[in-house]
């Protein structure tokens, strides 16, 4: 067997091995992954308050307390915006009922076919909603320990970085030791400065969607608004799927089609101006990750990890990024990897 074919079934040996211990562990990789971002990017600012007279144990609580608002304030402006949407869920499922039967009944005749007896396929895909409510039920517990788990962590990780920078020196090979510091400095301070620019973009592009769409008349504005900016963190797939939501629903509400295509010229309007203005202003890092390597890491986070490896997966790539600009070995995935 040549030496090439060796190496290839090595790599595909630790990806299968990898992948599977992601998956089983992910009860524990999840939250520890999102406690370690969340400490990355509040690393800089538990410094500042540590260089200015704070010990680090109150450092660590202002900054998981500073998260905390913020999360907090999130989360219940989507309880009041979904506990509003739910009080028109029923009528808006019987008009997506009825809208189907119109479907169905249309084909049926352009098909020159009988319909079918028993529930239809329009009762059918209105019971697959609650199927799929029920199953998302399921998934409260996992939630809720991810929650609790993550600012555990995020502590843990802020309070023994030193230990943690003192491990990585004692497995990092002698050749790469040297640039270990300025690697780790780099994700830091551009890293963690990238972020809190995107969070600055999604709080600016979430208020215009919902200005937008109450110009438009449109209910619950701030919900679908902040939705869609929140799901731009996934490239052009995130803004097209988050979309179909509001502009589904108001085309029940109203039958008519100019609404729906209003919603869409708001949402394009302010996604060109997040890409050609309020990004550059406001973030000003960039982290030159190309839009292909983000796609391919949501799908595979999304199918290892679901939902929460889609929002961390990004994040790794963009520090594999960094870490690949400084290795010459690893040119080749960095050519991969940049934009």
């Amino acid at each position: 067997m040549s030496p090439s074919i060796k190496n290839i079934l090595t790599m595909l040996q630790l990806i299968v091995f990898g992948s599977l211990v992601l998956i089983f562990g992910k009860t524990l990789f999840i939250p520890f992954f999102f406690g370690l971002l969340i400490a990355i990017v509040m690393h800089p600012f538990a410094v500042w308050l540590e260089a200015h007279g704070w010990n680090k144990a109150l450092a660590i609580a202002a900054s998981i307390f500073l998260v905390s608002i913020l999360f907090t304030g999130l989360v219940a402006l989507f309880l009041w915006q979904i506990g509003m949407f739910r009080e028109e869920a029923p009528s808006l499922l019987h008009k997506l009922e009825q809208s189907l039967n119109q479907m169905q009944a249309q084909v049926n005749v352009y098909l020159g076919t009988a319909s079918e007896s028993g529930p239809n396929w329009a009762q059918k895909a209105s019971g697959n909603i609650f199927e799929w409510i029920g199953a998302s039920l399921k998934t409260t517990a996992n939630t809720l320990f991810i929650i609790v788990m993550t600012p555990v962590y995020m502590a843990l990780c802020m309070y023994h970085r030193k230990t943690l920078v003192q491990f990585l020196y004692q497995v990092v090979p002698m050749p790469y030791r040297q640039k270990l510091d300025i690697i780790l400095r780099e994700i830091v301070h551009t890293y963690a400065k990238y972020i809190k620019g995107m969070v600055w973009v999604y709080l600016i592009v979430g208020t215009l969607n919902s200005l937008g769409l109450m110009a438009l008349g449109v209910k619950h504005a701030i919900l679908y608004g902040v939705l869609c900016a929140i799901m731009t963190i996934i490239p052009y797939v995130g803004i097209i799927v988050s979309a179909l939501l509001p502009i589904s629903v108001i085309w029940l509400e109203t039958g008519n089609i100019w609404y729906p295509l209003g919603v869409i010229a708001v949402f394009a309007f302010v996604q060109y101006l997040e890409a050609n203005v309020i990004f550059p202003k406001v973030v000003g890092a960039q982290l030159h990750v190309s839009t292909l390597s983000m796609l391919v890491a949501a799908i595979i986070g999304g199918i290892i990890w679901g939902v929460a490896g889609m929002v961390l997966f990004i994040p790794f790539v963009a520090i594999l990024k960094i870490i690949s600009d400084h290795i010459e070995e690893w040119k080749p995935l960095n050519l991969l990897l940049s934009r």
